[in-house]
């Protein structure tokens, strides 16, 4: 397996593209997105499970009753959420897409992304899309991942290549997200494309396994969006056996959509609303699967842990606290922690209690700008991995005239 250029447009048969419509007042900022399959292709999409849902979410999930599809549409600027006509909207603009796509509206998968309860209009996408389907190119993810940015500070797009039946698949993806990042299904707006033939049950079911130990996995600020979707084509132009059962296909399938999907992970969350740090928490020796990501998960999503590391302190104790609230029975006396970064590792917490350590080279290891924080449990052997962000002054900043 190897990582390649060409994001979503690595795949085979795929084109995408992306331009300013009006929806943002800024004229230099892309807010429309396009990703286009020649061939109609297997769907799957997880979603948000916040009861409150976007436009979006809701004319998706209808249109994949069906799972199949050719086209993701996308606008940042507007989440079209809790708007009297956003289902009318975000119908339209599956409507206008498929027009200009020679295609059926329920072949659209449609996402927005932005401010909560202000209005959408329909004028922008009409004048907007026509160009938008014009300019599709199988160099566009760039394009593509540009326009559906709303706070992040970087693109987040990249792909794969690796061998299923002889014949060589890839997989690429292109994501959003910087705040209001706390999934329980997915997270964000993450959208894939691959050239695997492989089924739409098989599909779907390898997205959810791998978003519960990638996109599951991730917490910015413990917010979970009302527009969280990932989503997947594959069209099969790839030409390799079709993947319709669990097997030794299958599972080299899953294992390159984790290599990309992680990567993803991983870039999110370093690029959280403020954030200087990287945070990634590391459960080794648990008791069961279900725990090691339950306290990976409470360790990430502590703000006093986010705090601590902000200011590059090694305040172990505000972990072990953490893994106590995390709902696992967990033996304390048993647990080790020790911080690493690029400048090396430091043990500060040995069967549960604090042990001797050197506060300056802690300090060291805890300037930089991408922390591990590694828990051993020493109840099993099941491991797992979550990511986040230290939270600073600018996130508040960022959040507190985010509408105005």
């Amino acid at each position: 397996m190897n990582f390649i250029d060409g994001g979503v447009c690595a795949p085979k048969g795929y084109k995408a593209n992306g331009v300013h419509c009006g929806i943002r007042k800024n004229k230099q900022k892309k807010d429309l997105a396009l990703i286009f399959s020649e061939k109609k292709a297997a769907a799957a999409a997880i979603y948000t499970q916040n009861s409150v849902k976007g436009a979006p979410i809701i004319v998706t999930q209808k249109n994949l009753l069906i799972p199949y599809a050719n086209a993701i549409i996308c606008n940042s600027g507007n989440a079209n959420t809790c708007n009297a006509n956003g289902i009318e909207i975000a119908g339209g603009i599956c409507a206008l897409t498929a027009k200009e796509l020679g295609i059926l509206p329920s072949d659209v998968i449609i996402a927005s992304t932005g401010v909560i309860g202000q209005p959408l209009y329909i004028e922008p996408f009409e004048s907007g899309i026509p160009a938008l389907a014009e300019g599709l190119s199988e160099t566009g993810s760039d394009a593509a991942a540009e326009a559906i940015m709303t706070t992040d500070t970087v693109k987040k797009e990249l792909a794969v290549s690796f061998t299923i039946g002889g014949k060589v698949c890839k997989i690429g993806g292109i994501a959003k997200g910087s705040g209001m990042i706390h999934p329980n299904m997915a997270t964000m707006l993450v959208f894939l494309t691959t050239d695997t033939a492989i089924s739409p049950i098989m599909l779907q079911k390898a997205l959810k396994e791998d978003a519960d130990g990638s996109f599951n996995m991730i917490s910015i600020d413990k917010d979970t969006s009302t527009n969280d979707m990932v989503c997947i084509l594959a069209n099969g132009l790839a030409g390799n056996p079709a993947i319709e059962t669990e097997g030794t296909e299958y599972i080299e399938f899953k294992k390159a959509l984790c290599a990309v999907t992680q990567k993803l992970c991983k870039s999110i969350a370093k690029d959280g609303e403020g954030a200087a740090k990287l945070i990634e928490c590391e459960v080794t020796n648990a008791g069961s699967l279900k725990d090691a990501r339950a306290v990976a998960k409470s360790v990430i999503s502590s703000n006093l842990v986010k705090s601590a590391m902000f200011g590059s302190d090694a305040n172990w104790g505000r972990v072990l606290c953490a893994v106590g609230y995390s709902g696992v029975n967990v033996d304390t006396e048993k647990i080790d922690v020790s911080f690493c970064s690029s400048k090396g590792e430091i043990m500060v917490c040995n069967n549960g209690f604090g042990i001797e350590f050197s506060e300056q080279r802690a300090k060291e290891i805890l300037l930089c700008d991408e922390i591990k924080i590694m828990i051993n449990l020493n109840a099993g052997s099941d491991k797992a991995t979550a990511w986040g962000c230290d939270l600073t002054y600018d996130y508040v900043k960022i959040n507190g005239d985010y509408r105005t």
